[in-house]
């Protein structure tokens, strides 16, 4: 069964599972604010996603602009910019999608059909 972190106030979380309703795929629904992923879950979402750490941070939120993140993210260490997403759920881009071996990262329609057919 595929794992979805979410935000229920997410309209693009919103258009994503309603994408996976549309196609009848069985989902587990995770709220990203109230159960978000932990520095050890976090690093085993990046390395199945095969992306770089930064673009598993929200960088539309109101807390990455708060935390002045824009900035300061290229000068943290890898450690740091883990527990800072660990830390709060908003941080975190979503929504994640999480299959068996893969993990896509925000909702691309493309992307989402291609690894789900």
């Amino acid at each position: 069964m595929l794992k979805v972190y979410c935000y229920s106030r997410c309209s693009t979380c919103k258009k994503a599972l309603q994408w996976l309703d549309a196609h009848q795929l069985a989902y587990e629904c995770l709220d990203l604010k109230t159960e978000h992923p932990d520095v050890q879950t976090l690093k085993q979402l990046k390395l199945k996603a095969g992306v770089e750490l930064k673009k598993m941070f929200n960088t539309s939120g109101m807390l990455y602009r708060e935390l002045k993140l824009a900035s300061r993210l290229k000068d943290l260490p890898e450690d740091e910019q883990y527990s800072l997403l660990a830390s709060d759920g908003m941080l975190v881009k979503r929504p994640l999608l999480i299959a068996e071996d893969r993990v896509l990262i925000g909702f691309k329609e493309d992307e989402w059909q291609s690894l789900l057919k």
